[in-house]
């Protein structure tokens, strides 16, 4: 699938795995609650940790993540050929982690997350802010090039929906 809608499964997922390299070159992956950045061309997110860490510890040894997501999956028997299968749709992405040292885009994107996952309660953003900004790490995610997706998925008539069929 295109990179719009892989995407859309990344914004979509309720949390995206973050694979890391530690310092000693072995894997280490972790699944994130993440939130794409206001700018909206799809390029930037974010997620949040405490200041010390293994995440933090990775990234600071290697900045290259891969994001991987499902944001639907659903066991089905294939409606012609009574296979077992799954319908799906999934992404993958690379991309370049930091740690966000200005204060504002700190914030910002403790808002996107928080709006992203919890936004009913944005009225006690400000002040859960105020209390655990300082004991807060953001970082952020830039993808280095456009993200791959893929999809299973069957029609009413029980055909497959190949690329480009939505």
């Amino acid at each position: 699938m295109d990179a719009a809608f892989a995407l859309e499964v990344l914004q979509k997922a309720p949390y995206v795995t973050v694979s890391m390299t530690r310092p000693d070159g072995t894997p280490y992956a972790v699944p994130l609650s993440l939130a794409a950045g206001d700018a909206g061309d799809g390029d930037i997110f974010y997620f949040h940790c405490a200041k010390e860490g293994e995440k933090l510890e990775c990234i600071k040894h290697n900045p290259v993540v891969c994001l991987s997501a499902v944001s639907y999956c659903r066991p089905v028997v294939g409606p012609k050929g009574g296979d077992f299968t799954l319908e799906y749709k999934s992404a993958i992405a690379m991309g370049h982690a930091v740690l966000v040292e200005d204060e504002q885009e700190k914030v910002e994107a403790l808002r996107a997350i928080c709006n992203r996952f919890l936004p009913h309660h944005m009225g006690a953003f400000d002040d859960a802010v105020a209390r655990s900004l300082q004991m807060t790490a953001v970082v952020r995610i830039r993808l280095t090039e456009k993200p791959r997706g893929k999809r299973k998925q069957y029609d009413s008539n029980g055909d497959e929906m190949k690329y480009g069929r939505i």
